[in-house]
Parts: structure tokens; sequence; C-alpha cells
């Protein structure tokens, strides 16, 4: 089963959890071959109804003491940009997609994002936008071809 795992954190990021559940982004993680989608949506009003079929599972929760399972378990973290959520992602060696929330005054999360995926750790995006941010992708690796999929959806 190939696992994909959005988290916001402790904060609400409506737009993003709004965007990855989706219709047309399950149908994009399910032609990548993702069986699951966990949603972590801390105090978000947006709350996805779950849902589970022969071939997709979305799951949903406002939180749990640790992210650790479900970092573990996923083959594609898709991440608010906060600074915890980016260092755990990251220290587990998966393949890291940031969104940016821009509705944030002082828009440190950008700086953070843009400096990470500068180093090579991530991808960058916004709900907004959508599009890898500022230099073309290298698509050899499968990390990669995930990553550039999910971050080529249109704005809903």
């Amino acid at each position: 089963m190939k696992n994909a795992f959005v988290t916001v954190g402790t904060t609400s990021f409506d737009e993003l959890v709004a965007r990855v559940a989706a219709r047309d982004s399950v149908e994009i993680l399910q032609s990548l071959g993702y069986n699951r989608l966990v949603l972590q949506i801390g105090r978000g009003t947006v709350v996805p109804e779950p849902f589970s079929t022969e071939s997709f599972t979305l799951d949903v929760y406002r939180y749990k003491d640790s992210l650790q399972e479900d970092l573990q378990q996923a083959d594609l973290v898709i991440s608010h940009a906060g600074a915890g959520s980016c260092l755990e992602s990251l220290e587990k060696g998966k393949p890291l997609v940031v969104v940016v929330n821009e509705k944030l005054m002082n828009n440190h999360q950008f700086e953070l994002a843009k400096q990470l995926h500068k180093e090579g750790h991530l991808f960058y995006c916004t709900c907004r936008v959508l599009s890898c941010a500022s230099q073309p992708l290298d698509c050899s690796s499968r990390k990669c071809q995930d990553s550039a999929a999910l971050l080529q959806l249109p704005s809903p």
C-alpha cells in the first residue's frame, strides 16, 4: 500500500486540506499508485469526510500525540512550512512537498521552504500557484515525479 500523508501541524490551513482532499487531487494520487491519503487537519474548519473503497482510503484526524507512525508509513509527505513538521519529515528521509501558507503575516514559512529547497531537501509551492518554485525539476527520480505531479494541480 502506497501512502501520502498531509500535515498542517497545530494550526489551521483549510486551503491545503481542501486542495488535497479534492476529487481531482485524489485521482492524481491514485494515478501515481497511492492507495491511502492521511490528513492531519489541526484546528481547521474544513473537515473532509473519510472514506474507504477497494482502491483508496482517506483518513482524517485533528491531532495525535505523535505523528511518528504516520510519517513512518508515508511514501510522500505534504506539509505546511512549519519548522517542526519540515524537520520531522526530513529526519525520516521522506519525499517532502511543502505548501507555504501565504495568509500568514511576515511569511517566515516562505523563507524556510525556499532555503530548504535551495539546499535540495524538498519542493515547495503555494495553494494559489501550486507550481514548483523557481527552478525546473529534475524528474529523473521517482521522488521528483510524484512531487512534480502534485505540484502541477490546478487551483480549486
